[in-house]
């Protein structure tokens, strides 16, 4: 039985990297939507299915968040409308309401980052102490006080931050041989959110845990939600899963499925069905902006290849030859182009090609996905769901804990699930 519940108050959206190219088109979108001011392409949560669904309204939410560059939503908006990316006059339409909006925005914080983002950061929050529970303390107070300023009855965090390097604490079989004690130590803070949260009594530097994690954990203990859009670690250790149930909160991630990736969990299971053997496939990406700058980073760009790679074998039943390259282009800006060689092989054993061009602006295609997974974590909230939200795993590249990649039967599972919400 799921009980509505539903207080009359606001839910914030707190986003880490709220001066980004996809926070400032959600910032715009959000706003736009409230007030009517555009259409809802790409919302799947505006289709004809859902309808009938008591879903929350857009002017239900109130954005805020955190950022580690010294900008604003002016600045982050007036970019993408010079890159033909942002309709200039939907955004002229909400441009009072995005200054407004900068008031909700406070300085961030770094851990285990990586060089190039580092070197991004201008505006950074300050810790009363050395511990990574000391930085946890700082972000909670930060979410606490926009709770408090805007009134507001829950808050839903949303990160956005550059892709961090991987977090080789928890990749003992990159590591080569451990002791067994020290590996069955890692296994249990891996699986275990009493034995993870031993490692937050360490000095800031000495915690391997990086900031996208220290995020969900802060957001975690409130009790709030935590969403992970980008490939880094957030919430994917079990252990958190565990800390989310506890305290009645929710979680999902990881990586927003934007572009190529989404045309692959589409396309893959039409080979598989009409029994067409895939000897290869091949992806060169390239793309601009901020992101790009940080994926250029040989270490922070392993683990956007490691999110995109593993969706054709579990789709296939087989490994292809595969390659998936990732380029920065500095003069793309936001838009990105995806380019992909499929070599098949077709009846009486004839090889053939299919080719495909993907190219759009990355803000635009992630700022939807990104409204869409507030509103219906929030629904899952005034259903009384806990834990991690296995339903939502259409909209990621690796749905945490989710082996099925078939795009189609990930989406039955949402429509399945949404039938399941009960009627006013």
């Amino acid at each position: 039985t799921f009980i509505m519940q539903n207080s009359g108050k606001k839910t914030g959206i707190w986003v880490i990297g709220a001066w980004g190219g996809v926070a400032a088109t959600v910032a715009v979108g959000l706003l736009a939507m409230a007030q009517r001011k555009a259409k809802p392409w790409g919302l799947t949560t505006e289709l004809p299915q859902f309808a009938d669904v008591p879903m929350p309204a857009w002017s239900d939410f109130v954005l805020g968040g955190c950022e580690i560059r010294q900008s604003s939503f002016a600045q982050a908006t007036e970019e993408l409308v010079r890159q033909n990316a942002l309709n200039a006059s939907v955004v002229a339409s909400v441009a009072d309401d995005l200054k407004e909006l900068d008031g909700n925005i406070r300085p961030s914080f770094l851990q285990h980052s990586g060089a190039v983002v580092e070197n991004m950061a201008d505006w950074m929050g300050e810790v009363s102490g050395t511990t990574a529970r000391d930085m946890i303390t700082a972000m909670q107070a930060d979410m606490d006080c926009f709770k408090d300023d805007h009134d507001l009855d829950h808050l839903i965090v949303v990160n956005l931050m550059s892709t961090e390097p991987f977090c080789t604490y928890f990749q003992w079989e990159r590591l080569g041989e451990l002791p067994t004690e020290d590996l069955q130590q890692r296994q249990a803070q891996w699986q275990h959110w009493e034995s993870m949260a031993g490692l937050l009594e360490l000095p800031v530097g000495e915690c391997p845990l990086p900031a996208s994690t220290l995020y969900a954990i802060a957001t975690l203990e409130l009790g709030y939600d935590f969403l992970n859009f980008t490939p880094s670690l957030g919430a994917t250790p079990p252990a958190l899963h565990e800390l989310a149930r506890s305290m009645n909160a929710r979680t999902m991630g990881n990586d927003g499925k934007t572009g190529e990736t989404l045309m692959k969990s589409v396309l893959a299971p039409m080979f598989a069905h009409r029994n067409l053997e895939v000897m290869s496939w091949v992806g060169h990406n390239i793309l601009g902006n901020r992101d790009g700058a940080a994926l250029d980073d040989p270490l922070n760009k392993a683990t956007k290849l490691n999110s995109k790679s593993h969706l054709l074998s579990q789709i296939l039943g087989y490994d292809p030859e595969m390659l998936v390259t990732i380029e920065y282009i500095k003069s793309l800006g936001d838009w990105k182009t995806a380019w992909d060689h499929i070599h098949f092989r077709g009846f009486l054993g004839t090889p053939m090609t299919l080719q495909f061009t993907w190219q759009g602006c990355d803000s635009l295609l992630a700022a939807p996905l990104v409204l869409d997974l507030v509103r219906l974590t929030q629904l899952a909230r005034m259903r009384g769901f806990t834990g991690k939200m296995d339903f939502l795993s259409c909209f990621f590249k690796s749905p945490v804990g989710i082996e099925e990649q078939n795009f189609e039967r990930q989406f039955a599972m949402l429509e399945a699930w949404l039938k399941e919400v009960p009627e006013q």
